[in-house]
């Protein structure tokens, strides 16, 4: 078996061998729409001795939003697959190995994925870094509290098609995700192709655009009404609390629906305590979404914002890529220095498990109590807490 790159001639093979994997058949032999996004540089083939491709995987190029809102290169693996003839012989620690290896050579610090099973992925330095809820309340116990302490979004709502609100899709998507921690850009070219799942594909879908007082968008919820009278918001986008509540109730006060499903709330997200009725807003999914990977530990560590000052010493152990090393993070005025040294460590982690608490959203306390990480002294989880904590929970939505 050998690992190859993609070329033009290959890409029929390459969509056909990741369809087969998961068991599909692709729509065209270049996989339609949801696929035009990949790039063929960054697509590798297990193929055997007699040039037939039995595993795939690729990556795209996104910026991950990181705590104190810096932007950061993050490479997006994604169409990792191996058929079922061909598994449990090594073709996926081959291919994520190589892929490991051609993401640093490109100078990538940060890698991320979405798992299938959330079994495959820890062995190859992947954790689980921001989580999503499924929230789906019943049409007779939709009401709302009334505020007691204001907070009510001004503005209009406006429903338009799909086709008609491209671009502020894009906007209003752009500036959320600048702001917020865990978000991945859409580079332009998804929205162009429809490349991944709705509101981004041509899917039909109703958009309800809030707009402030000035008529400019600030919000937008992409929903589908099914005839089992389901009503689903794929996402609602927006930097406000109040805006997602106004788009929220509309979706909720929808008539001839039955019940409303809201597939992406954040984890600590207001909405269930806004109802009349707090068990109204029932949560029928609660999942990680995002999984990061640190390919360079002081680059990364040095990348993110910060808020509290502080040092720690951590030994980070990398398996996959036969490493070991100990860093110095050192913290003052929201900036860090990450060095090497040979000082005593604070705590000992796998690189997965620095990957879950690199955004802040998985407390290194929690990790410690579930045996994951080793704190060599009482107070070091309390400090990892305090340091890695994050100017507000990460959260993506975005599939890829």
């Amino acid at each position: 078996m050998e690992i190859r790159a993609t070329t033009d001639e290959d890409l029929a093979g390459f969509i056909s061998t990741i369809h087969a994997a998961f068991g599909r058949f692709p729509d065209t032999p270049t996989g339609g729409p949801m696929w035009s996004a990949l790039e063929l540089d960054r697509c590798l083939r297990a193929v055997t001795e007699d040039g037939r491709p039995v595993g795939t995987t690729a990556a795209y190029s996104f910026e991950l939003t990181l705590p104190g809102q810096v932007l950061a290169p993050a490479a997006g693996v994604t169409a990792v697959g191996v058929l079922p003839s061909h598994r449990r012989q090594g073709v996926l620690s081959a291919l994520m190995r190589r892929q490991l290896t051609d993401l640093r050579a490109r100078g990538d610090f940060l890698a991320v994925l979405l798992s299938s099973e959330a079994v495959i992925y820890r062995r190859f330095g992947y954790g689980p870094a921001t989580y999503t809820q499924r929230i789906t309340v019943s049409r007779h116990r939709a009401a709302f509290a009334p505020p007691r302490a204001g907070g009510t979004a001004t503005g209009s709502i406006e429903l338009l098609p799909r086709a008609d609100c491209g671009q502020i899709l894009a906007e209003v998507y752009d500036r959320y995700r600048r702001w917020q921690p865990g978000a991945l850009s859409r580079p332009p070219h998804w929205w162009a192709s429809g490349a991944g799942q709705p509101p981004i594909s041509a899917t039909p879908r109703f958009i309800a655009v809030h707009r402030d007082d000035g008529g400019v968008p600030d919000g937008y919820a992409s929903y589908s009404l099914a005839e089992s009278g389901t009503l689903t918001v794929d996402e609602i986008i927006t930097t406000d609390d109040a805006v997602f509540t106004a788009l929220a109730r509309f979706a909720l006060g929808h008539d001839l629906i039955a019940q409303v499903v809201v597939k992406h709330v954040p984890p600590g997200h207001p909405l269930r305590w806004q109802l009349a009725d707090f068990r109204a807003g029932e949560v029928t999914q609660d999942t990680d979404w995002l999984w990061v990977r640190l390919l360079d530990i002081p680059r990364a560590l040095t990348a993110r914002g910060w808020f509290a000052d502080g040092e720690l010493v951590l030994d980070v152990d990398d398996p996959a890529l036969g490493e070991r090393g100990r860093y110095l993070l050192t913290v003052r005025d929201g900036k860090a220095e990450c060095l090497p040294t040979d000082r005593a460590p604070d705590l000992s982690l796998d690189v997965s498990d620095l990957g879950s608490i690199y955004l802040g959203g998985t407390a290194p306390s929690l990790l410690v109590r579930a045996g994951h990480i080793q704190a060599h002294h009482p107070e070091a989880a309390a400090r990892a807490d305090v340091l890695f904590r994050a100017d507000r929970a990460p959260h993506c939505l975005h599939w890829f």
